[in-house]
Parts: C-alpha cells; structure tokens; sequence
C-alpha cells in the first residue's frame, strides 16, 4: 500500500473515530450526568477508581504490549503465528485477573457494606469482565492493521451506550442493588464489544469485499490458534518485542493510572473523595478520549508502516521521510492548539461545566480547582500522545529497553512526587504530578525525534511553536472570560450565567479566526486529509 493511501486511511480513520465517539458520549454523557443524582460519592468512588482500576490494569497487562509489537511493520505477515501469538493474552489475562482479584478482596480496604454494598461479587466481575474482552484481541488487531475504518469505534461506542443504559435502567429501578449494578453493565460491555467484532468477521470473511482486498484470513477458523506444519508456533521476533514492550507496558500502565494506585494502596484519599476526583478526571479527559487517543492510535499505525523500525532518516525512502515529516510537524501543531485552546477557556468555565453536569455535588469544594488544573493538563496530554507515538513505532528493541530503565526511575518518581503532593494540596497533588510525569516524557520524545530528523532538512518540531499573534490573542481571551468568571459566574442566575457564556463564545470565534488566518499550513492539511 502506497505511503499516501495509508495516510488517507489513517485520517479517515482518526476522524471518524473523534466524530463517532463524539456522538456516542454524548448520549454517555447526558446518562452519567442523570445517574450521578442517584449515587453516593462513595459508591462512585469504588466503582470508577478501586474496580475500574483492576479492570483497566489486567487488560493493560495482558494486551498492550501484543498490540504494539503485532502493529508493527508491514500488514503482509504469516498471520497465523502473528495470531497465536495474540492468543496468548488471554492465558496471561486469567492469571493477572486471579492474582489482582487476591489483591483486591484480602490485601486492600474493603468498603463498608452498609455503604457499598456487594463489593466481593463486584471484584469478580470486573475480573472476568477483562478475560471477556481479551477474546477479541485477535479481532481488534486484524482489523486496526488493515485499517477498518469504523468497526473499532462502532463496536466500542455501542458497548459503552449499552453498558450506560443498563446502568440507568438498575440504578432508577433498583437502587439497593449497589455494586451488583455496575457489575452487570461490566460484564454487558465487555460482551457486546466483543461480539460486534465477531458478528462483524464472520459477515465479512469469505465476502466479495474480503476477495477484493486481498484479506490474508479466509475463514474463521483461521482467527483460532493453530499450528504450521515444520514451523515455530508464532513468529520469535514479534514475540521478543513483545516480552519488551511489555516490560514496558509495566511502567507505562503505573504512570498512567498512577494515581490510583495511590489512592487504592496508600489511602490518602477517603472512596467520597475519590468519587469526586474521577468524575472531574473524567470530565477532563473527555477531548483526550475524543480525540487525542484516535490520533495516537491511528497514526502509530500509519508512522510504523511508512517509516520502517530501527532505521535512521538517511536509510529510509525520503518521500516517505517528506511525508512523515509533514505529518508529525501538522499532527503537534493540531494537538497544541487544540490544548491550549482548552487550557486557556477552562479556567474561566470549569465552575459552570461542573455545575451544569453534577450540581452543587461537584461545584462546590474542590471540583472547580481541580478541573482547572485538569485543564493545563489536558495540553500536557496531547503533546505527550503525539510525540509518544512517533517514538514508540521508530524505536528499535534497544531503544524500547533502555527507554524502560527511564520509565522505571520516572514510575518511582511520579509515585513519590503523587504521594507528598497529595499531602501538601489534596486531590490537586495528582494532577501536578501528573504534569511532571508528562512533561518528562514529552522532553524524552522530543530529545529522540530531534536526534532522529537533525541530519535531514526536515524539522517537524517546528509544530510546537503556534505564530505570535496568535499566542497574543489566547492571551488577551483568557483575560477576558477569566474577568466574565469574576462579575457573572456563577451564584448570579441563568441569566448572568449566558452573559458569561456569550463572552466566550465571542472570545473562541476571535481565536478560531485567528487561526485560520495564521496557520494556513495546518487548515490545508486538515481539508485536504
């Protein structure tokens, strides 16, 4: 497939993956927000930070480093082997849901059951709620290295709206259900996902479509383990980068969840208190989720099938080169500006999102402060996503090992820095540290990629720099709503809260005008991709 063609591809598919999931969370979104006025903050706060975190750390475990050593190169591959290798998570998804699931029942505090009632049965089921959705690895992988366009996000967004229904459904009918609530629409979630890729392949295998493109497996039996007669039963290279990735996965998985894993071993924060936090975290992330992950998702792919692992810029094709180039440097100025468009509008409006989604639950205390600090964040987020993915599909299995001896004194760091900052300024403590750990990842990213482009003519970081006139008019914008906040937000009524809102309204049109007439580079790759 011509370097172009991956390129259409990949921002298909990175577009109407931000597009669909736009849509579909904002069905989640108005569900979660009608939901809250039924909960407790503790049940919340066991539900989103103790279960979700075993959840999210058995999956992470048992897959990403099989995602990204089996996206790696080329889609033409003995894709039997690639696909006995990937039916390896599920084995080592079991073992990490037994060991955790200990962890979690004898090890942790466990909630009281007047409060939170069913926590046993909640920890089992987000357990096997993992293994479920391991099963469609294979399918997942098949379909993101051929670049199915809307399958992944369709398939994801019908889970979570169901998994959001069923949750609507119990917690208005049967309350007292506590964690047997959230259980079932786990466990639905996971079921769902994985049998829209199922349904989806079987449809499609054998197909005149399938015929068409070439597809390299012909039937369903060939998605299952099988052996290749005087072969090796998966492909050593893929399964020794595999083993380092994971390794670093390991790392990764702590600085990403990393402050829940103070939460949940450390205890410096009481389960209401954690309710609070993951609501405004996840209020935070909802652009990250929307749009920065399909971008580091979708152009991993297209940077490890134009550019090829291990080799420098002289060795590689150099339109190929060109075109990653032009891509990076569009890709971090996109990414950039959409962060400090919502770093610089957030501060001014994190009291009145937070009052419109969860009330005075949310809006008043610490909610406010903390999503503003989420929001300079959210820039860290999507510098760090673009820059990352680029390192992580041209670093080479050295590179990937001495990368995890930095992740693993920054994981120790992070942890350290999480703990005493949470001492010092509460729930806020995390989110600096979190800046901290993102920030030296982004300078680790762009140390390599500087190195990688300094003998070519070609400099993409260049994407990280927005023009001057348009840094003055985020300026003078942040001043203006940051005064709107003070004289019209948000104790004043409906009325002066739409003055504030009109305010900004005005202020974003100023910016994105701006923009289009600053940063012609950028809206021509944006329309032409």
């Amino acid at each position: 497939m011509a370097s172009q063609d991956v390129l259409g591809q990949t921002t298909r598919l990175a577009s109407s993956s931000a597009l669909l999931q736009v849509l579909f969370r904002l069905v989640t979104f108005g569900l979660n927000a009608f939901t809250l006025r039924y909960l407790s903050r503790e049940l919340i706060g066991v539900v989103n930070v103790r279960l979700t975190l075993l959840y999210s750390t058995v999956v992470f475990l048992a897959r990403e480093a099989f995602r990204r050593a089996c996206l790696s190169g080329s889609a033409k591959r003995n894709w039997t082997k690639t696909i006995n290798l990937l039916w390896l998570t599920v084995p080592l998804g079991v073992f990490w849901s037994i060991f955790l699931g200990l962890v979690w029942l004898h090890l942790l505090e466990v909630p009281d059951p007047s409060v939170v009632p069913h926590y046993q049965a909640g920890v089992v089921a987000f357990g096997l709620s993992a293994i479920i959705e391991l099963l469609g690895e294979p399918f997942w992988v098949l379909a993101q290295a051929h670049l199915f366009v809307r399958l992944k996000v369709i398939a994801e967004s019908l889970s979570v709206v169901s998994k959001c229904i069923l949750t609507v459904i119990l917690v208005v009918l049967y309350p007292q259900w506590g964690l047997y609530i959230f259980s079932l629409a786990q466990l639905l979630y996971a079921s769902v996902l994985v049998m829209c890729y199922v349904i989806y392949f079987v449809m499609f295998l054998g197909s005149p479509e399938a015929t068409k493109k070439s597809f390299p497996i012909a039937r369903m039996k060939a998605l299952l383990p099988n052996l290749v007669e005087d072969e090796t039963f998966v492909n050593w290279k893929e399964a020794w980068l595999t083993w380092s990735f994971f390794k670093q996965s390991f790392l990764k998985q702590i600085l990403t969840e990393g402050e829940r894993y103070v939460m949940t071993f450390l205890n410096v924060l009481n389960f209401g208190d954690q309710g609070v936090y993951d609501i405004v975290n996840n209020l935070g992330s909802l652009v990250a989720r929307f749009i920065f992950l399909p971008v580091e998702e979708s152009f991993y792919v297209f940077f490890a099938k134009v550019l090829e692992r291990g080799k420098n810029v002289k060795d590689q094709r150099q339109d190929d080169v060109a075109l990653a180039a032009n891509v990076l440097e569009s890709l971090l100025k996109l990414v950039l500006l959409i962060g400090v468009t919502i770093t610089g509008f957030g501060y001014a409006y994190s009291q009145l999102a937070l009052d419109i989604y969860g009330g005075s639950m949310l809006s008043s205390g610490t909610g406010p402060h903390l999503l503003r600090c989420y929001s300079l964040y959210v820039l860290f987020l999507a510098i760090n996503g673009v820059t990352e993915c680029f390192t992580f599909a041209l670093m080479c299995k050295e590179e990937v090992d001495r990368y995890n001896f930095v992740m693993l004194a920054l994981s120790f760091t992070f942890l350290c820095i999480s703990y005493f900052l949470t001492h010092w300024h509460g729930s806020i403590g995390f989110i600096l540290a979190n800046c901290f750990n993102m920030g030296i990842r982004i300078a680790h990213s762009i140390h390599y990629i500087y190195d990688y482009f300094k003998e070519s003519t070609y400099r993409p970081l260049m994407g990280l720099l927005p023009s001057p006139f348009l840094a003055v008019i985020y300026i003078i914008s942040g001043v203006i709503t940051g005064f709107s906040e003070v004289f019209f937000c948000c104790d004043r009524g409906w009325v002066a809260r739409l003055v504030h809102i009109s305010i900004g309204a005005l202020c974003f049109a100023a910016t994105i005008a701006t923009m289009f007439c600053t940063e012609t580079k950028l809206i021509h790759f944006v329309r032409s991709q």
